[in-house]
């Protein structure tokens, strides 16, 4: 039975009118519906702002260039090099510094100079900011993504890369970083760092979600 106080929006979208492909636009669209002043004050952000058109830009010629033919890895190596970013910085979980690693070595490679923070930097216990002592069980020190944003700041980075950090942790990294953010990779421990899989599989064998 539909819930008829849900506030639908393009999440709750099928047809794709907005994706010019022929689709439809269903009553409660926003496009539809938008209100042409607020449209014309948000498109204006994009060209009298020299930094979004020139992100924007950038972004749209990866897309053009590189869709279905590029990883996401080598994507933010052409996107970085359009936006001129020289300094790569990473943010890493400790569980992925493997990862971090390869990463690191794919974009000095590039040509890219790199440096990286990892999430346990500065060796803090949780108990240090209040966290519950229980919380030790998963281990002792904290997450620091302050940290992370502060040091790669000081590093004046033009690009911050984020790898695995965890749900939250990367809220406050975004936050506190002054430049620009991307992600390579979503942690999900459960799915192999794979975390759309739990929603292709929600309606099948991980249908624990719906219910």
């Amino acid at each position: 039975m539909e819930n008829k106080d849900i506030k639908k929006s393009c999440i709750d979208c099928a047809g794709k009118g907005c994706d010019d492909k022929g689709g439809a636009y269903p009553d409660f669209c926003l496009t539809k519906n938008m209100d042409p002043d607020f449209l014309a004050e948000t498109m204006k952000l994009y060209t009298e702002s020299e930094e979004n058109t020139k992100i924007m830009m950038a972004a749209s010629e990866v897309e053009f260039e590189n869709y279905c033919k590029m990883t996401r890895v080598e994507e933010i190596c052409e996107f970085a090099a359009k936006i001129g970013a020289k300094k790569l910085g990473i943010a890493t979980c400790v569980g992925l510094l493997w990862e971090a690693r390869m990463a690191a070595k794919i974009f000095r490679n590039r040509g890219f100079e790199v440096v990286g923070a990892a999430c346990k930097i500065g060796a803090q216990p949780k108990v240090s900011v209040g966290i519950d002592k229980e919380h030790e069980a998963v281990g002792v020190n904290m997450c620091n993504p302050i940290m992370q944003a502060e040091v790669l700041n000081k590093e004046k980075t033009d690009l911050n890369i984020v790898i695995g950090l965890c749900v939250g942790h990367d809220s406050l990294f975004y936050k506190h970083s002054d430049a620009l953010c991307t992600t390579l990779v979503t942690k999900d421990r459960v799915l192999a760092h794979n975390p759309v899989a739990a929603l292709y599989q929600a309606d099948k064998y991980y249908s624990k979600l719906l219910k």
